[in-house]
């Protein structure tokens, strides 16, 4: 009966995995089918580094450089706003926090994962645009905006999984260091949070993740203008936001070229999963 059961279990877990892969490929092979040809008929390098993105005009202009160059400067931006923060952060609630504020802070930044990105969005266009826009001039609508809102939406990310890691760290680590006459702050930055590298750079990436896949919110703040950056006052348009605020009307060339935006993202993803992959090899 219980070899039945545990092949019953397997089997199961067998379905679950299959299911899983069996959805990435098939959305990698609807991006690529639709993306690929695309691209081929407006043309890899006239596509990817083209500079003007007009689908309306005759001729259309299909260039999405301004699209790159945007995501990466907003999600660089986020991730240095976030990154620290979220580490030290996780380091205070792993090692320093009492017992009584881990209590409220742990539920609060649970709940800061659980807010939808819209209110995300609202909170940067009621509070942040106007700061900016008071404190350093222009619309407000900018790079530095969608990067400090996506910097605070990617903090319960890096908080949780980088908490995780610490704590997954041998006690003995910890007590070897203090037994050799490291104080407590070099027993933690010097020796736990090496050894929790690998947990923190995975952190980081889902971190970088949320941020170049984060769509609502961008909308919301970063000014949607289809243009080269030209300053983090000014607005851009990311990826993302292109295909949002565009594929409702596209059709035909318009709307494969959006596809093709998609391939463009997803390829983005997978160079930021294998550079992860080959800082572990190198760790190890």
């Amino acid at each position: 009966m219980n070899k039945l059961k545990e092949r019953f279990m397997k089997g199961i877990f067998f379905v679950a995995a299959c299911a899983s892969i069996l959805a990435v490929a098939l959305i990698c092979l609807f991006l690529f089918v639709n993306g690929i040809p695309a691209m081929g008929e407006i043309g890899i390098f006239k596509f990817l580094a083209g500079r003007t993105w007009k689908p309306v005009d005759i001729p259309p202009s299909y260039g999405i450089l301004p699209m790159i160059l945007g995501s990466i400067y907003v999600t660089a931006g986020a991730t240095v706003i976030g990154v620290p923060i979220g580490l030290l952060t996780a380091v205070f609630m792993a090692r320093y926090c009492p017992d009584q504020l881990y209590r409220v802070l742990k539920p609060a930044i649970n709940l800061l994962a659980g807010i939808p990105s819209i209110v995300y969005g609202f909170f940067g266009l009621v509070v942040i645009v106007p700061f900016i826009r008071d404190t350093f001039g222009g619309t407000g609508q900018s790079m530095l905006t969608a990067s400090l809102l996506l910097g605070i939406m990617i903090l319960p990310t890096i908080i949780g999984v980088t908490e995780s890691a610490i704590r997954a760290v041998p006690r003995h680590y910890y007590e070897g260091g203090l037994a050799l006459g490291a104080s407590h702050e070099r027993s933690v930055f010097f020796i736990e949070l090496p050894a929790a590298k690998s947990g923190i750079m995975a952190a980081v990436v889902l971190g970088i993740g949320r941020a170049i896949g984060e769509t609502m919110a961008v909308i919301m703040v970063a000014g949607n203008q289809p243009r080269m950056p030209k300053g983090i006052l000014k607005g851009v348009r990311t990826l993302t936001a292109n295909i949002v605020l565009e594929m409702g009307y596209a059709a035909d060339l318009h709307r494969e070229a959006l596809i093709a935006t998609g391939v463009v993202l997803f390829v983005f993803i997978l160079i930021i999963n294998l550079l992860l992959s080959l800082l572990k090899r190198r760790a190890r």
